[in-house]
């Protein structure tokens, strides 16, 4: 709440506010330092969280981190409005700016929800004409709103779409032809309606600045002829990721004219080659003497993977999660990459693969395990306990892991926590609902409560299996650093998340799917929700009832509510959120704000 607060200085603040017994005392504070004096030191402080903390101490320290401040992050664009921010905030440079919950990847947000970019940028052309970057997650962006962008900022350096939809290849275009200074162009992931490739020659022959380029979830054609002369342009390019229409060929042509990259992301790596061409291209991954992260090797064939190894013991990020590899392949790659500190992977290694990876990369730090057919229920391979088991016997620094399986068991995610303690993002995915331990058909309560119990600096926490209410008795009780928590078919009452809402001090987020919580689970959080970022619950047993008695205790939440039946009692979706703009005006029909 105290974020928000901060965003528009004339709301009062209430004594719910976790600093307002101190801080009418402390705002009034005279400042030791000059102000051109403070502006230089806090302008060194990149934290949001420390610029947010300094701007508490008194009145003149809230000016000067208000006049100082370039960069800013928000994680709810319906958490504040355009002219609060602008208000705020006179010098901003760069923004960063999250739209739709996080849910929406799993096709639960309905279509045309919201989270528009567009009166953000209007907004931004009046107030920030020296914007420079602008970094998008979930929003939704069309083709006049990135022709307007491009249009309206002419230092503008830096765009980032991550997740976001209602825009095509056209509106990269308009990008491409305005935006002189350009450095980095960032497309992943998203919505897109990919028209065609040509946008690529949109950029000027005179035109050298970029320095990241991304378009590999793009699906069309690109003019290789005009993405090899900006590549050739660009001497200070690092970052180049492209889409699987670019052959082998291609990219040994493309590493030739960058050698300097320091992250790759290859296009298909499946191509009839000659024996000269193949040493070509081995022999230009050898003189990339810098690269460090590798992505991509979409249809990736064991036949050309040896021309990644000379690469390999630089590397300290390899991205599998589009190249189906089996265990042996996959065993002969990573005995190379001694240095990994991330590895993502589909589960067609198989838990042969991550013993490889236990044995070979003992510094790895992250790992993320995919399922290559995630709605195929018949298939048959894929990792277990066994593959986790091997990674954090041999990777003992491990502290962030997405894994998803086929089974799992409460005495190994005891071992696994126990070899690595110092998780701080643990989100198992057990790919059947409601499995219980396949050894004892016990809930897997045990298991996410040794989590808990052993990872102390828990942020992240991703449940699933059968799990009854022990298991949220011990969130409740135990992880006390927790920030977001993702539930999905689980929990038995009411009471498993009146203990999470009870006893998480610093849970931000809850995203909740599937399960049996009703009102008063909902109404639990009353005294919590202001101090949250946002509550998602769908699928579960809540009412319009309990729905407008939340909103009429708590009037600065934004209470949401979207209907799928026609019957009036049950709610399927309901958002909640703190926001100092109040309802938002863009909402739907189908989104009713109480």
């Amino acid at each position: 709440m105290n974020q928000l607060w901060k965003m528009d200085p004339n709301i009062k603040k209430t004594k719910n506010s976790a600093d307002s017994a101190n801080y009418p005392e402390a705002i009034q504070s005279p400042s030791q330092f000059p102000d051109e004096v403070l502006e230089k030191v806090l302008s060194m402080l990149h934290s949001h969280k420390d610029r947010s903390s300094v701007s508490l101490v008194c009145k003149d320290w809230y000016n000067a981190e208000r006049w100082s401040r370039t960069k800013i992050f928000i994680g709810n664009c319906y958490s504040v409005s355009p002219e609060i921010v602008a208000r705020r905030f006179p010098r901003i440079k760069s923004v960063t700016l999250k739209g739709k919950p996080r849910f929406s990847d799993f096709n639960l947000v309905p279509q045309n929800w919201g989270a528009n970019i567009h009166d953000w940028l209007v907004m931004f052309a009046k107030v920030y004409p020296l914007l420079e970057e602008l970094r998008l997650k979930r929003m939704t962006v069309s083709d006049e709103s990135l022709e307007f962008l491009a249009m309206s900022f002419p230092g503008f350096k830096a765009l980032s779409l991550l997740s976001c939809d209602g825009f095509s290849t056209d509106g990269l275009k308009s990008i491409a032809t305005h935006c002189k200074k350009l450095t980095e162009l960032d497309i992943q992931e998203n919505g897109i309606d990919d028209v065609s490739g040509s946008w690529l020659s949109a950029f000027p022959d005179n035109f050298t600045s970029l320095e990241i380029l991304n378009f590999a979830s793009l699906n069309s054609e690109v003019s290789f002829d005009a993405l090899e002369r900006l590549v050739s342009r660009c001497k200070s390019l690092k970052v180049l990721k492209v889409n699987k229409g670019i052959g082998l060929d291609q990219l040994q042509r493309l590493l030739v004219r960058a050698p300097q990259l320091m992250e790759l992301g290859t296009g298909s790596f499946q191509q009839e080659l000659m024996f000269r061409h193949c040493m070509e291209l081995e022999n230009a991954f050898r003189n990339c003497k810098n690269l460090q992260i590798l992505a991509g090797l979409w249809d990736a064939s064991y036949v050309y993977l040896h021309v990644l190894y000379p690469a390999c013991s630089s590397l300290t990020f390899l991205n599998l999660s589009y190249a189906t590899l089996r265990s042996d392949e996959f065993t002969k790659l990573i005995a190379h990459c001694p240095n990994l500190r991330c590895l993502w992977v589909l589960d067609t290694v198989e838990d042969k693969g991550l013993e490889a990876v236990g044995s070979c990369c003992p510094l790895l730090e992250e790992i993320r395990v995919f399922p290559a057919h995630p709605f195929d229920q018949d298939i048959n391979h894929g990792v277990t306990e066994s593959g986790f088991l091997a990674v954090s016997h041999g990777c003992r620094k491990l502290h962030y892991v997405l894994y998803f399986c086929q089974q799992m068991t409460n005495a190994a995610v005891a071992t696994i926590v126990q070899n690595c303690p110092d998780f701080t993002h643990f989100r198992l995915c057990i790919m059947n609902p409601g499995q219980p331990d396949y050894l004892t058909d016990e809930p897997m309560d045990e298991a996410f409560g040794a989590v808990v119990k052993t990872c102390t600096k828990l942020q992240r926490l991703a449940v699933s299996g059968l799990l009854t209410d022990l298991t949220f008795e011990y969130i409740g009780k135990y992880a006390k650093n927790l920030e977001t928590l993702s539930v999905a078919f689980a929990g038995r009452s009411d009471w498993g998340m009146q203990c999470v809402l009870g006893g998480c001090p610093k849970l931000r987020k809850l995203e909740i799917r599937d399960c049996p919580f009703g009102n008063a689970a909902l109404l639990s959080g009353l005294k919590k929700y202001e101090s949250m970022r946002s509550l998602w619950m769908s699928a579960c047993n809540v009412t319009m009832n309990g729905c407008r008695l939340l909103a009429k205790e708590m009037p600065r939440l934004n209470v949401e509510v979207m209907k799928d039946e026609e019957d009036d009692s049950h709610v399927d979706k309901v958002y909640v959120y703190r926001s100092v703009a109040g309802p938002r005006r863009d909402a739907p029909p189908f989104v009713l704000t109480l």
